[in-house]
């Protein structure tokens, strides 16, 4: 335990509060100094690696910043990544889900039909764990595919938006969590 509370007071040292951004009232959490930092990227890889190893078939990263961590994730875990993307950004053909944003915007989530092997065991992969909207809706089109989504990865957590309790009864992993 000792050790993981290290990391997490280590890793929320990389993690740049920026408030009022991208409105008014809402505090921006920038993680480009924990990308720039050798050791803080490394540790929440290998964090993330450790508690997912041998669990999962796949990963699905969520559009855009899932993207930084979920194919170095499944290169160390030698799994498939592949990408859930917002609509239009996929050139083939796609399942697609709606869903609210934290910001109360409407936004669709595609995938690839064929983007995972059916009865695949997937991890969802995104930087911040927030009202569960997004993480959901990955879930959804992992399930319309024929997979299952048997963990969720997070750098950061946002407690106090409560989107863990919508996960279900899976593993979820965050390794910064704000009250």
């Amino acid at each position: 335990m000792l050790q993981k509370l290290s990391t997490s007071v280590a890793l929320k040292g990389l993690i740049h509060s920026i408030p009022n951004y991208p409105e008014e009232g809402v505090t921006f959490l920038d993680i480009s100094p924990l990308l720039a930092d050798p050791k803080g990227f490394a540790a929440v890889i290998d964090t993330m690696a450790e508690a997912f190893e041998g669990k999962i078939d796949a990963i699905v990263a969520l559009e855009s910043r899932g993207f930084l961590f979920g194919p170095t994730l499944a290169y160390r875990l030698k799994v498939p990544f592949t990408m859930a993307r917002k609509k239009g950004k996929l050139p083939r053909k796609v399942v697609q889900t709606s869903y609210q944003r934290e910001y109360g915007s409407l936004e669709v989530l595609e995938l690839h039909v064929d983007a995972l092997k059916s009865g695949s065991r997937v991890l969802v992969v995104d930087d911040v764990l927030a009202t569960g909207g997004s993480a959901l809706a990955a879930a959804k089109l992992v399930e319309d595919i024929g997979s299952s989504v048997v963990g969720y990865a997070f750098v950061i957590e946002l407690l106090f938006l409560h989107g863990r309790s919508k996960l279900g009864e899976v593993q979820v992993q965050s390794l910064v969590q704000y009250d």
